[in-house]
């Protein structure tokens, strides 16, 4: 009998080697970056032009839903398939968010019913299957934090 070995992720690295940071740019506002190009800016909700990390992070659900069905939407739809992915949600009394909801559009008119719902049931098995963030969401993930400065 062999024992199945899984290794755990490096949590020093992201996919691609892609360097992401988030810089502090002004009172109560970051700019979130990566080492493709790409820049975001981080702020509380009273921050205007500013994402809060609680909808960046149900940008990231909404997003990895959508990235993850993309394929079977357009394959069923066509490559020019009109989505929109809207996502809801609100933080406790703890700090935290209990819940997310989330309501995938998309123009279903040009199937059948039996069509139809062969394509729900299959983006639903694709998002439950692939999408990162959910996934994570759904099990929970450790968070480790290193502070590093001068003493």
């Amino acid at each position: 009998m062999t024992t199945e070995h899984t290794t755990a992720p490096d949590i020093t690295k992201n996919a691609g080697d892609t360097e992401l940071w988030v810089e502090r740019t002004g009172k109560r506002l970051y700019t979130g970056r990566n080492s493709r190009g790409a820049e975001v800016s981080i702020g509380g909700v009273e921050v205007d032009g500013a994402f809060s990390p609680g909808e960046l992070l149900k940008i990231a659900l909404a997003g990895c839903s959508g990235l993850s069905a993309d394929s079977k939407l357009a394959h069923r739809l066509g490559d020019d398939v009109d989505v929109v992915i809207k996502v809801t949600g609100m933080a406790g009394d703890e700090d935290r968010y209990p819940a997310f909801a989330e309501e995938l559009v998309v123009d279903l008119s040009s199937l059948d019913p039996e069509a139809r719902e062969r394509l729900i049931t299959v983006v639903h098995r694709a998002i439950d299957s692939h999408c990162t963030v959910g996934r994570t969401l759904d099990a929970g993930a450790n968070v480790q934090l290193t502070i590093t400065g001068e003493r």
